[in-house]
């Protein structure tokens, strides 16, 4: 019969200083005189959030110490685990020396020696160690291990100190240091070397990363990355702050190589801080020495950097944005002072509910484009535009189930124009709006529990703007689709408004499959009183008949996801099509996208363009994954970018290898194959877990 005996006569000398006393149980206690206690059978004593298990445990009053006889578990309050054939410790558990020992670490770590000396509960002092985070299957080698001759753990620091190190592969070694420090799995964050990456480009040939890790502080840190090859010496850096507030993040590099004469670089730095009464500053910078840089060295695959300020407050009803950005092209037909770099706006939106009913929403603006050319006309003009705005609308359900929404609203802009004799340097424009949507949604359910709604549109609606012509600085690139067909306005910016009497007309049909698949089929058209500028070709909005708009969607369980989107002109037939294809669970994402759009002098574009795109990954098995990313360029029979991924990883190891190629070129920019190896040690790499496959072992 096991017996519950809490020593606080025997241990209270002891634990005078201790905030509670330790307590045994076993199956026998017996008392050997007036000084000495043998606990024997399953014994366990509990002391201060620490556990030790044992067969036998002798405590010895005069000496103050505990002979304890194996096996020996010992659970310390941090999750780290001891066991040991003998030891022979003082009743606090911080003192003492385990023999035939073997620390765990996190669940992942385990360090085995032939002696352990603990002391003053901080430090582990191993002899002749063997550390790994690999399973150990009989008497064979784990996949990677350290060889030791002495390994001290400081438990409070959560650092590991080697001596005499020899890192080894399958038990061959492959390393060897006279001295090494690594982190204990349980820390986050500590200062030191990272794993090395291997890059390999046609460009800049075989190279090697070697990223070093320097915390500053609990809040900061930087990484510091020394990139070497043939053709190149670089440096990257990466800057971390994080504030009660808000945090920031700068990255860059700086290369001096055999492709471009003098020094290249870039920066790109963002920062996000919560203000008070819920404002919010945000700000990004992104710039870069020349065009080519970021695509010669994988950086980023942008041809336009933004570098953006903005004030931002956002409530229930209210929204003020207040916003500086500047660009920077890097596309060969592009020229920095004609984009305009500077774009400064400044919105105010609020609403409130009338005691008349409906939604009154009102709202301020100012936004400027500023081009550092002085040149007459599109390359050197300069526009600002002041404006307000204000609109009621109302919901209401008519006889019948039909929905009613009515919208009337009044908008004034004053614009200033500089640099282009061809528009007015001021003009004034005030544009009234009113408009209505009635919707008829009609269910049917069937009996096996699949329901249908069949929901026409039609919406009338008519604008008329009064006052000159003015340049249109936004809104370059609007399409007709589902968001936008009962809109008033389909131009996407603030500088033309759609003005007559119109008219638009649509059909969605909706199934809710009893299984869980929902299936969305669409069908819409704009017919218009007069001719609108400013659309393209391929919009589906140029002319007073739009383009068919037909649209579907299919969603299933499972993750699975079709949706489709093609504009059909009367007389060429199908202008766009866009569609992407979309499934994600445990062992695939998968992303497929397609896009035709044909010839569009508005647009640029001097021929028709077909392009696939596919992103996917495959979890081939709890060791393997498979990733696949492309772009094929179906109008031209070629591709123009392709990747391919491979990872394998268990519980101590993890290795991607990687291939990727770019096939377009321009006069600032090659094709270009990259090749990379990447790995990781498991225990001492970011995002590793106890939870990672584990090798199994063969009989």
């Amino acid at each position: 019969m096991r017996v519950l005996f809490v020593l606080f006569l025997l241990f209270g000398p002891v634990m005078a200083s201790a905030q509670g006393a330790a307590t045994l149980v076993a199956d026998n206690v017996t008392l050997n005189g007036e000084d000495q206690l043998i606990a024997s059978g399953n014994v366990e004593v509990l002391f201060d959030g620490s556990r030790l298990t044992a067969s036998q445990i002798t405590y010895d009053q005069p000496s103050d110490t505990l002979r304890v006889v194996g096996p020996i578990v010992i659970q310390a309050s941090d999750g780290t685990i001891l066991t040991a054939s003998s030891a022979t410790l003082d009743p606090r558990l911080e003192n003492g020396i385990l023999q035939s020992a073997r620390i765990v670490l996190d669940q992942q770590l385990q360090l085995a020696a032939n002696q352990i000396d603990q002391r003053d509960g901080r430090f582990s002092q191993l002899y002749k160690t063997t550390a790994t985070s690999c399973r150990v299957c009989g008497t064979g080698p784990p996949l990677w291990d350290i060889r030791a001759e002495r390994v001290v753990y400081d438990a409070q620091d959560q650092q590991i100190y080697f001596r005499n190190a020899t890192f080894r592969v399958r038990g061959v070694p492959v390393l060897w240091l006279p001295y090494m420090r690594l982190p204990d799995p349980a820390l986050e964050r500590s200062t030191g070397l990272l794993f090395p990456e291997q890059r390999n480009t046609t460009q800049l040939g075989f190279g090697l990363k070697l990223p070093y890790f320097i915390t500053l502080g609990d809040h900061r840190d930087l990484t510091v990355t020394p990139y070497v090859s043939p053709e190149t010496t670089t440096l990257e850096l990466r800057y971390r702050q994080a504030f009660t507030n808000g945090r920031i993040t700068a990255e860059g590099a700086v290369s001096d190589d055999t492709l471009v004469a003098g020094d290249r670089s870039y920066l790109f730095a963002d920062g996000r801080f919560e203000l008070r009464d819920s404002y919010q500053l945000i700000f990004d910078i992104e710039t870069v020495s020349d065009k080519a840089y970021l695509l010669d060295y994988g950086y980023a695959d942008k041809d336009r950097l933004d570098s953006a300020i903005q004030l931002l407050r956002v409530n229930d009803t209210a929204l003020y944005n207040a916003r500086l950005t500047y660009y920077q092209t890097l596309r060969d037909d592009e020229t920095n002072a004609s984009l305009p770099p500077f774009i400064a706006d400044v919105a105010y939106e609020d609403s409130f509910a009338p005691v008349f009913g409906g939604l009154i929403h009102y709202g301020t603006s100012f936004d400027m484009a500023y081009r550092t050319s002085n040149t007459d006309g599109d390359t050197g003009r300069d526009v600002s535009r002041l404006g307000a705005k204000g609109d009621w609308s109302d919901s209401r359900v008519l006889p019948y189930g039909i929905i009613a929404d009515t919208q009337i609203g009044l908008r004034a802009d004053l614009y200033v124009v500089n640099d282009d004799t061809a528009f007015a340097q001021e003009d004034l424009r005030v544009a009234p709006s009113t408009g209505v949507t009635l919707r008829w949604p009609l269910a049917r359910v069937g009996s096996n529990g699949t329901s249908h709604l069949l929901e026409p549109v039609i919406s009338l609606t008519w604008s008329k703007s009064f006052g000159g012509t003015h340049p249109n600085e936004d809104g370059l690139r609007t399409e007709l689709d589902r968001a936008n067909l009962t809109a008033v306005s389909r131009f996407a910016g603030e500088d033309r408004i759609e003005t007559g009497a119109q008219a638009a007309a649509g059909l969605t049909w909706t199934r809710f499959g009893a299984g869980g698949v929902t299936s969305t089929l669409s069908f819409g058209r704009v017919i218009r009183q007069e001719t609108q500028d400013g659309f393209t070709a391929t919009s589906g909005l140029n002319g007073q008949q739009s383009d068919w708009l037909v649209a579907a969607q299919v969603t299933a369980p499972g993750g699975f996801l079709i949706d489709a989107r093609s504009l059909w002109d009367d007389n060429d037939g199908l202008t766009v099509a866009d569609s992407r294809v979309a499934w994600q669970n445990d062992r695939v994402a998968l992303g497929a996208n397609y896009v035709w759009l044909s010839p569009d002098a508005g647009e640029d574009r001097d021929s028709t363009i077909s392009e696939w795109t596919v992103d996917a990954a495959f979890v081939l098995n709890d060791a393997w994954t498979f990733e696949i990313d492309g772009r094929y360029d179906v109008a031209a029979d070629e591709p123009s970018r392709a990747g391919v991924g491979l990872q394998w990883q268990n519980e101590c190891v993890t290795v991607n290898v990687s291939a990727s190629r770019r096939f377009t070129s321009s006069s600032t920019v090659d094709a270009t194959t990259t090749f990379g190896i990447t790995g990781s040690i498991g225990s001492f790499a970011s995002g590793q877990t106890a939870g990672s496959p584990a090798t199994g072992c063969g009989n």
